[in-house]
């Protein structure tokens, strides 16, 4: 139910834009703005014709961006396809060696182009000026994506406009094209900024990416709501100066109501940088919200009783149905049945273990993550946090039972208001995670209980069972992500569902206190049936106190001073790889492109695949 009503939010609007486009102009006024003082009036059968053509490159806008959704749909069927076979195929069957082979033709693809950052390797470490963080370098395909969006946006806004006639029709006509064309682009523009875009599970890209082009489709909008401010004056100008200008900002509302808009966009993006964003986040989102709803207000004005006035009222839709979904998702997962607690715990290397008793739980899936809110540390303050752990408490009794203990009528009476625990490492930063830091460290026993608000769940989306060979790397507390992944391949194996043979851990940590992050949830997984046949953990301490603290507890889980050499350790597993190889990291910048180096180089040689989490908000 609430995956359909996620979809709706979307499909339904989209489809209102297409019935809007085919029905054409409509409403009291032209579908295309006219200026009734100062500037180039238009004659009826221009506005006519002008209307027609912004309508048609509108639906050309439309039309191009669903191709594209559909063309990634076809892709991911045939990619989940071949996965699906290659799990059923290798069940039984040790050796895989059918699916070691790789395929050059798409070793190539990924290669040059969907593994390839745009420049040499860089991508996901960050760039800076100083202390200015500067962004990231998108990979290959996304700037040809980029691009080729840019390219059409450009191309629609000043086709069909005649430039050998008349200044003041010139102007008038771009004035009406780009207005039209920003209002249009705002529609994917709110669906890719959305957490509960539908796109992200449909075509199994995350948000993280969607997010991207979201920003390049906020650069867009402004710039051609810029450009049609730019006509607007200049041909006001051209006709009677600025005195009636300032006339018209006094007297006439549409006039007024839309240099204000644009202002206010101008302002979104200024505010919007990477600097400034990644600097004062919280501060960058609340006035980033505030903004985007005064021009919206101020551009509702601006296109009233206007075509483009519905194509902004169903971006408008779509935004507010997606906040609803987001808000039921928080009332539904933390209010009732007690509410959801948090416990936190005081870990070494100023790391907390937060410990949420859910109201109501999902089933957990390795690679989600979720959005917590802890009202006495700040009830507007939202973050994204990678979901390390997931226990029923009934599970606890479940074990004692195979171990012949008894089960009480009490126990089994109050099964049912037992909760789940989802448990995740939070690591001392500055804002949110110093303050939740703090509250923990006044406790005497550094443990701390708080009510808190949880959004979720998001992300799950890539899936590592298909795979013979596994290796998996973490940076830091990059480990709350990648432990579902070894917990779900080590119980998959002994119970014969999955294709995995091999499994390799690299975790790269400061120092071996780190290690406790993670230590109850390890202990289990090391507990595990036929753990030692598939698993084998390499721990890389960089900043070891002294050589004593580097020791190895067995065979199977060795420790290390110093960085990982990535390109040696996937040289050496890939050697000897059973079947496809997956190749996973969530980490510092600097350890995901080496990986993603690492796994490029062998595309054509081995069957390979990458796979990254980042958060690159």
């Amino acid at each position: 139910m609430a995956r359909s009503i996620v979809n709706m939010y979307t499909i339904v609007p989209l489809a209102l834009a297409h019935l809007a486009l085919a029905q054409g102009p409509s409403g009291s006024r032209p579908s295309t703005p006219r200026l009734s003082q100062g500037g180039h009036e238009d004659t009826p059968a221009e506005r006519a014709a002008a209307a027609v053509d912004n309508t048609r490159f509108a639906r050309y806008t439309l039309t191009v961006l669903a191709g594209i959704v559909i063309l990634l749909g076809i892709f991911r069927v045939v990619i989940l396809s071949v996965r699906y076979i290659r799990t059923l195929t290798c069940l039984n069957n040790d050796t895989q060696r059918y699916f070691k082979m790789p395929n050059l033709a798409y070793g190539a693809v990924k290669q040059h182009l969907l593994y390839a950052p745009l420049f040499r390797r860089r991508h996901l470490r960050e760039l800076h000026f100083g202390w200015f963080h500067l962004g990231y370098i998108p990979t290959r395909f996304q700037s040809l994506f980029l691009t080729a969006v840019i390219i059409m946006n450009v191309s629609l806004s000043v086709s069909g406009i005649e430039w050998n006639g008349t200044k003041a029709a010139a102007l008038s006509h771009l004035r009406n094209r780009t207005g039209t064309l920003a209002v249009i682009n705002m529609i994917p523009l709110v669906v890719l900024s959305g957490r509960n875009n539908p796109l992200i599970g449909l075509l199994s890209i995350s948000f993280d990416n969607f997010n991207l082009v979201h920003r390049w489709f906020g650069r867009i909008v402004i710039l051609q709501a810029l450009a049609h401010s730019i006509a607007e004056m200049m041909n006001v100008i051209d006709r009677g100066g600025w005195a009636t200008m300032q006339l018209l900002f006094q007297k006439n509302q549409m006039f007024w109501t839309g240099l204000v808009a644009t202002a206010g966009l101008i302002a979104i993006l200024l505010q919007s940088s990477a600097a400034l964003r990644h600097a004062f986040y919280e501060t960058f989102l609340h006035l980033h919200i505030t903004l985007i709803i005064l021009s919206l207000v101020f551009l509702w004005k601006h296109l009233q009783n206007t075509l483009p006035q519905k194509y902004l009222l169903i971006m408008i839709l779509i935004w507010a149905a997606e906040r609803f979904i987001r808000f039921t998702n928080l009332i539904y997962r933390s209010v009732g049945r007690g509410g959801t607690k948090a416990e936190l715990e005081l870990l070494p290397g100023d790391a907390c273990r937060v410990t949420l008793k859910m109201a109501r739980p999902w089933v957990f899936r390795p690679g989600q993550y979720a959005f917590i809110t802890v009202p006495s540390v700040g009830l507007w303050t939202s973050h994204p946090f990678s979901i390390a752990w997931s226990n029923n408490s009934n599970d606890e009794k479940q074990q004692d039972a195979e171990k012949g203990y008894q089960i009480t009528a009490d126990d089994i009476l109050s099964s049912s208001q037992e909760k789940t625990s989802m448990s995740l490492i939070i690591r001392r930063r500055s804002g949110f995670t110093d303050k939740l830091f703090a509250k923990a460290e006044r406790s005497p026993s550094g443990i701390t209980t708080v009510s808190a608000l949880v959004e979720g769940p998001y992300g799950g989306l890539a899936s590592l069972q298909s795979y013979g060979t596994v290796m998996i790397f973490a940076g830091g507390v990059g480990i709350t992500h990648q432990v579902p992944f070894v917990r779900e391949l080590v119980a998959g194996y002994a119970s014969g569902t999955l294709a995995a043979r091999k499994v390799i851990l690299v975790w790269v940590i400061q120092s071996p206190e780190h290690l406790e992050w993670i230590r109850p949830w390890m202990t289990t997984i090391l507990a595990m049936e036929k753990r030692r046949d598939i698993l084998r953990i390499q721990l890389f301490v960089t900043r070891p106190r002294s050589t004593k603290e580097i020791h190895s507890p067995s065979a199977t889980v060795q420790m290390f001073p110093g960085k990982p050499n990535v390109d040696t350790l996937i040289e050496m597993e890939a050697e000897n790889q059973t079947g496809a190889m997956g190749v996973s990291v969530c980490g510092t910048g600097g350890l995901s492109d080496d990986v993603r180096a690492a796994v490029r180089r062998r595309q054509g040689v081995r069957n390979i695949d990458f796979l990254e989490q980042g958060f690159t908000w």
